[in-house]
């Protein structure tokens, strides 16, 4: 899996990789060497952040004194890292907590940072990159989104955050953030990522996502294999339009996935 997704990253060389967390199983110095080294073997710009798995779980001692001491040392020391270009300004936060063993949080200091680092921006594409979902389908229990999801997006309202990435659920899906929260003045979209290389897939193919940002319109493709080693193709496209009445999906055309097939 490893060989097949860095072939398809190397042909498809987009401007940024964005990793949503859960680089590794248990937090193990194994797997987070292994992780760098794939990571090394990207040469893209990268925007990083920790998911709960990359806590350590049984050694209570670096759980709650050092949980993130090996992410620093094998992946980044920045746990908040920033890019922005001349089109796309983002900005990844650490969701992960020791207290918690699956769930994440995000706290008041980081919803002041994405105010700081976004609002003032203009003619850019706003994104934000977490482990644990700010937004899911309605279907979806609200226990299962980031903590104080409703606190942050309600603050961030007039921020004009446009894609909200995250991973944490195994599950590839794309749609409009409207409808759960209704916020005044808040329009986003959110883009969950499925599983990349690991065979925790909730019974989906291992996925990823390629996201094509052209100002008013955002493109996602999402790309499977369909077997170890097999090589990621493109499995579904979805559109978004930005409206006077915020993102909102088009119309499918052909080859692209329809609102009432996404796969959830």
């Amino acid at each position: 899996m490893i060989e097949a997704l860095t072939g398809a990253v190397h042909n498809i060389n987009p401007d940024l990789v964005a990793v949503s967390g859960d680089l590794t199983q248990r937090a193990r110095r194994r797997e987070f060497a292994q992780a760098r080294d794939f990571l090394a073997a990207l040469a893209q710009p990268k925007i990083i952040v920790p998911g709960n798995h990359d806590v350590p779980l049984y050694n209570l001692f670096a759980r709650f004194g050092r949980p993130l001491e090996r992410f620093r040392r094998y992946i980044a020391q920045d746990l908040e890292p920033f890019y922005a270009d001349n089109e796309i300004a983002v900005q990844g936060i650490n969701t992960a907590r020791s207290l918690t063993f699956k769930g994440g949080r995000v706290n008041e200091r980081q919803i002041a940072l994405l105010h700081r680092r976004l609002a003032a921006l203009t003619n850019v594409t706003k994104i934000v990159v977490t482990h644990h979902p700010f937004d899911l389908p309605e279907h979806y229990p609200e226990h299962a989104l980031v903590g104080r999801a409703r606190l942050a997006l309600t603050q961030l309202a007039n921020s004009g955050i446009d894609l909200f990435l995250a991973g944490h659920l195994h599950i590839g899906v794309s749609g409009e953030m409207t409808l759960r929260f209704n916020i005044a003045g808040h329009s986003g979209l959110v883009v969950q990522a499925g599983t990349a290389t690991s065979s925790r897939t909730r019974g989906e193919a291992n996925s990823f996502n390629v996201i094509r940002i052209d100002r008013a319109k955002i493109v996602v493709e999402r790309f499977d294999s369909s077997a170890p080693g097999t090589a990621f193709r493109c499995a579904a496209t979805v559109s978004f339009q930005q409206t006077q009445a915020g993102w909102l999906r088009t119309p499918s055309a052909v080859g692209e996935e329809s609102a009432a097939t996404v796969r959830l």
